[in-house]
């Protein structure tokens, strides 16, 4: 409901161009953060820039249609950043910081999505 009255308050080129936008910005901030670059992007930064993008995909990119497989593609990446993957030599620390910083984008979009689809059902 509220991912729609925001939608529908702001053209849908423009939606979609800020939420496709923020999508490759929020990857590519996370991929960078992540890499052991000398802290080219401060941590708490990233977070915070990560979690602002994340909230603009939840809210403008998903459709109703993409809700199930946006959820269970989202599950999959919190459950792949818990896993003990940083143990893999040399690469392991590496993808492990990916997919935390991965996690702070995709956890808030998460979060939106699963929101509206509760909404959704508790409606109908």
């Amino acid at each position: 409901m509220v991912r729609k009255t925001i939608k529908n308050n702001i053209k849908k080129q423009h939606a979609d161009m800020i939420g496709s936008t923020s999508f490759i910005l929020g990857v590519l901030i996370a991929i960078i953060a992540g890499l052991p670059l000398g802290n080219v992007i401060p941590s708490d930064a990233a977070a915070i820039i990560l979690v602002v993008f994340g909230l603009i995909v939840g809210t403008l990119n998903i459709n109703d249609s993409e809700i199930t497989k946006f959820l269970i593609a989202s599950m999959a990446f919190i459950v792949v950043g818990t896993s003990p993957i940083t143990l893999l030599p040399i690469i392991g620390p590496t993808i492990g910081q990916i997919l935390i910083y991965i996690t702070y984008f995709v956890a808030p979009a998460t979060l939106i999505v699963a929101l509206e689809a509760i909404h959704e059902v508790v409606r109908s």
